[in-house]
């Protein structure tokens, strides 16, 4: 090979390395991490659609099961309050955390509802109502205890205390 033709391969193999090094590159998705070894909200998303199927990612952070009628959100984003209850409009929330701490489930149907069907059974340690009418109580199946009522009169629980990660259902009273 001449000098000549071995000057025009070195520029077609650095462009074939560099090509291989972009496609390594690419398949490295933002879902798999960010900075400083934190997950992203998408990996966080995919993980617990993971843990439990059957939903539907309905928004940045937020997977809606049953058709919508039980809205998980994930983490707080830049379309939600920094702190504090932040339950939706028409809905009711529990939180998986005291002081609202995220992840957070909503309802707003009456009657009673059977928490495991969404994989929040013995999860809530907190709580918001933010609808116009009702309230809801949350419920020890196991003992037939009623823990804790959120409602019109009483918006939010910050810490529903001995109640916490107790509740396996609970009752809307429209």
């Amino acid at each position: 090979m001449t000098n000549t033709a071995r000057a025009h391969s070195l520029p077609g193999r650095a462009i074939a390395v560099l090509l291989g090094i972009a496609a390594a590159v690419a398949t490295v998705t933002p879902a798999q991490a960010a900075p400083n070894g934190a997950t992203t909200i998408q990996a966080q998303v995919d993980a617990y659609h993971a843990k439990h199927p059957g939903g539907v990612q309905v928004g940045a952070a937020d997977i809606a099961y049953d058709g919508g009628r039980f809205v998980v959100t994930i983490a707080r984003t830049s379309s939600t309050a920094l702190s504090g209850a932040d339950c939706p409009s028409g809905w009711y929330c529990f939180y998986d955390g005291i002081n609202f701490a995220y992840p957070r489930g909503r309802l707003s149907d009456c009657g009673y509802q059977d928490l495991a069907t969404w994989g929040w059974r013995n999860r809530t340690e907190s709580a918001a109502y933010n609808l116009s009418t009702g309230s809801v109580t949350f419920v020890d199946t196991a003992t037939y205890t009623n823990l804790f009522t959120v409602s019109t009169t009483a918006r939010s629980n910050a810490n529903v205390g001995a109640g916490r990660n107790r509740a396996d259902t609970v009752y809307r009273n429209c």
